[in-house]
């Protein structure tokens, strides 16, 4: 493709955007399709000819894009939003411009320092102390994984790092029954094996609970277990439940424990001073996630990574070798030191674009938009007699359930709320998703878009209003 070809294309590709944006609602939300149906449209070899790019967006248009599921559709309300933005559309499209791999600062000084600044923005912006330092991640899941090996390390005196485990090796790692499933995954990956994972049990709102906790840890060593790194969350998955931090925070540092938060939506409102409550005892933790790609109206992947020990962290992932050194390595951050992957995309640009396009006060703004539409539901589900309500509503999650008369035992209100689900999403108008709460089924409705209206939200009520006609 030559330049005058590139910049044609780039003008044509940009006008589709703007109006896929504009329209977005007129899309089902989800597509009616079976597992397949878009693989048998492909070839099923590449093509040995180039191929002009007209023909490429066509069957972009034809064969990809019904096939797509809508997340920044405005009648979206499941799972949590993944944010997008026009600010950082276009930022994004500058990262892929600049085609920049951003692992060193000698690979590209701007990169490292506009990371360095956005950190410290967020770190003032969510109300964490100037002892913590961040870094972007890929996601949460990559987060946490960073803290269980870098609390490995640490209290290995990196030992497993170099020769291994040895078998002697009795570390726990604690985190409650609520928690996202990716600890589970991260636990075995670092090695400690899925029977050392402790879940706790939670209160009556889903929190962690630190008596609990606490019991677990004093059994564990009295067992000859070393408690290792506890695993808090602000904002569970299921329910957006807010464990205790402070008094966590608190037990981890008696036990010697690592502790780990992982505030992946819900760490965004923490920008809210209203909302700060959520984050008491965060500045007694040793790392800190949450995802501007959720909530900050960023395009998937930025996660912001937040760390007390800088050296500890450094010290697990630092590799160095001849190819990779360079006179400034001790004056800055060589990103590729602080996590997994060595190669780094140049993800500070696009949340620079966001925070400086909104302002914090705009976003605030928004937060505080779709956290009154989450509560203007819940009053919803309370005000009709068919309808209960599962879980606190800390912030914009309501989980719900429809109760017809006459269906008391469990497997049938899950039938029927099954049902209900699957017919709001098969219409192709809403989206939503189910959890279990204390073994029951329910159904989540979150309203987080960057463009949801409260408009939106009462379409999405009336829909579900008239879809449980048929079961109540």
């Amino acid at each position: 493709m030559t330049n005058p070809e590139f910049r044609k294309n780039a003008h044509k590709l940009a006008d589709w955007m703007a109006d896929y944006l504009e329209n977005i609602k007129n899309f089902p939300v989800k597509p009616d399709l079976k597992p397949g149906d878009i693989k048998t449209l492909l070839p099923e070899s590449p093509s040995e000819e180039e191929e002009e790019f007209e023909k490429i967006f066509e069957d972009f248009k034809n064969i990809i894009l019904p096939g797509m599921t809508h997340w920044q559709h405005p009648h979206f309300f499941a799972y949590f939003p993944t944010g997008a933005s026009e600010p950082s559309i276009l930022g994004e499209m500058l990262s892929a411009t600049l085609g920049a791999q951003c692992m060193i600062w000698l690979t590209s000084p701007a990169a490292e320092e506009l990371e360095e600044r956005m950190m410290e923005w967020l770190r003032e912006m969510t109300g964490l102390p100037r002892n913590f330092t961040g870094v972007i991640q890929d996601s949460s899941s990559s987060a946490t994984l960073v803290s269980l090996l870098t609390a490995r390390e640490k209290r290995s005196g990196y030992k497993i790092n170099q020769s291994g485990f040895d078998g002697k090796e009795r570390y726990r790692i604690y985190t409650s029954s609520q928690a996202h499933s990716s600890v589970d995954k991260n636990v075995k990956i670092a090695g400690f094996g899925i029977d050392n994972l402790v879940k706790i049990g939670t209160d009556e709102n889903f929190a962690m609970n630190p008596s609990e906790l606490e019991e677990a840890i004093r059994s564990d060593i009295e067992k000859g277990y070393t408690p290792l790194c506890v695993i808090s969350t602000i904002g569970t998955t299921s329910s957006t439940a807010v464990d205790p931090v402070e008094s966590i925070s608190g037990i981890c540092m008696k036990y010697n424990c690592w502790h780990h938060i992982d505030a992946s939506y819900s760490g965004t409102a923490l920008i809210l001073p209203e909302k700060m409550w959520m984050g008491r005892g965060a500045e007694k933790a040793d790392s800190f996630v949450f995802n501007p790609h959720k909530w900050m109206f960023t395009n998937f992947d930025c996660s912001a990574y937040f760390v007390k020990d800088k050296e500890a962290l450094v010290s697990t992932f630092s590799i160095l070798p001849e190819y990779l050194k360079t006179p400034e390595d001790k004056l800055v951050n060589n990103y590729r030191d602080w996590g997994i992957p060595l190669g780094r995309k140049f993800r500070a640009l696009k949340l620079w674009f966001v925070i400086r396009s909104f302002g914090v006060e705009g976003i605030r703004k928004k937060l505080r938009d779709h956290i009154s539409y989450g509560q203007w539901f819940k009053d919803q589900i309370l005000s009709e007699p068919a309808f209960e309500l599962m879980a606190p509503v800390p912030l914009n999650l309501i989980c719900f359930r429809i109760r017809p008369a006459g269906i008391t035992d469990e497997p049938g209100l899950e039938n029927v709320n099954r049902l209900l689900l699957a017919k709001l999403n098969d219409s192709g108008k809403i989206l939503l998703t189910q959890t279990k709460l204390n073994e029951k089924f329910v159904i989540r409705f979150v309203a987080g878009q960057t463009n949801t209206t409260f408009e939106n939200v009462k379409e999405g009520w009336e829909m579900i209003l008239e879809a449980s006609k048929e079961f109540l």
